[in-house]
């Protein structure tokens, strides 16, 4: 991609093209965390630098010598002009064998209203209108790159602490994994996970909430696990569901996204979805798959 250097005995070295990091999403939904977060593991964060120059900062990193070896860049709606560049660019990397992963921070309505009327300031696109009608620009000008993200992040329900950790847990790795996946059981009276790509339902099977000595319990108790499996059905769509999921990684893979979220959902969150997403876990971290569990909506009752 760019003028191959020298080693040592004079030959000529082909310069190591930094991994990218495009870090986007809604205003207010932690965009800034993020990318501290990265800063914070070495990165070389860039903030709001237009979508234009983005293949010139990666050209930049090559002829660094290593010495910039991992980018991230935030890429947000402030700039609007510059913006609508951004697909352009992307192009632009592709063509020139650049390996980029997309973050999209998400947040719901009502949590990214709160945090604007919080610190009391206007959302960028609003102009005369309210806040809910930026939100509603931004989401239509983001619609195609949040399609396009590797990895969608949820902020509804966490803090910056937590943001940390599942940026964290995503980023802080020695090595990057073939394929990293997250499993969580969901209760539908709460509402669908936004960040899933995938979604589970196990309310075809009996809810164990009806059983009066199992109800207080939770997924993790091995007498509601059992009964959860002994039940018609549960370990058949446990077995096809897992071979589904491998057919389905190596696509991911073959396509190059590394990060899948697979929500399981029960109708409270409890009992099924929890049992079931214990099960699915460990079977794809048995065949290889760095796999981690989170239980959303587990304790809400």
């Amino acid at each position: 991609m760019s003028t191959n250097t020298t080693n040592e005995t004079g030959e000529a070295v082909a310069p190591a093209i930094p991994e990218l990091v495009i870090i986007s999403g809604m205003s207010g939904a932690g965009r800034s965390t993020a990318a501290k977060c990265l800063e914070d593991l070495g990165w070389f964060v860039v903030d709001n630098l237009p979508p234009a120059l983005i293949p010139t900062m990666v050209e930049l990193g090559a002829r660094s010598q290593g010495n910039v070896a991992r980018i991230a860049v935030v890429v947000d709606v402030r700039g609007r002009r510059f913006f609508d560049n951004l697909r352009e660019s992307l192009a632009d990397l592709e063509a020139k064998h650049v390996t980029r992963r997309i973050v999209f921070l998400e947040s719901s309505d009502d949590a990214l209203v709160r945090r604007f009327e919080s610190v009391r300031r206007p959302h960028p696109l609003q102009g005369d209108g309210r806040i809910v009608d930026g939100i509603a620009a931004e989401r239509d000008l983001l619609r195609e790159l949040r399609g396009d993200a590797d990895l969608v992040i949820d902020t509804s329900s966490l803090n910056v602490h937590e943001l940390r950790a599942k940026m964290d847990a995503q980023f802080a790795g020695e090595s990057e994994p073939e394929l990293r996946a997250t499993v969580m059981s969901f209760g539908y009276k709460y509402g669908l996970p936004v960040d899933a790509d995938l979604v589970v339902d196990c309310r075809f099977l009996p809810n164990p909430h009806w059983v009066p000595e199992l109800r207080p319990f939770t997924g993790l108790n091995e007498e509601v696990s059992a009964y959860v499996f002994d039940q018609p059905g549960a370990k058949e769509f446990l077995n096809q569901y897992t071979e589904l999921l491998q057919l389905i990684a190596a696509g991911y893979r073959r396509e190059g996204k590394r990060y899948v979220t697979i929500a399981v959902g029960c109708t409270g969150g409890k009992h099924r979805s929890v049992a079931m997403s214990e099960k699915l876990s460990a079977r794809l971290a048995a065949e290889g798959v760095e796999t981690v569990l989170v239980h959303r909506d587990m304790g809400r009752e």
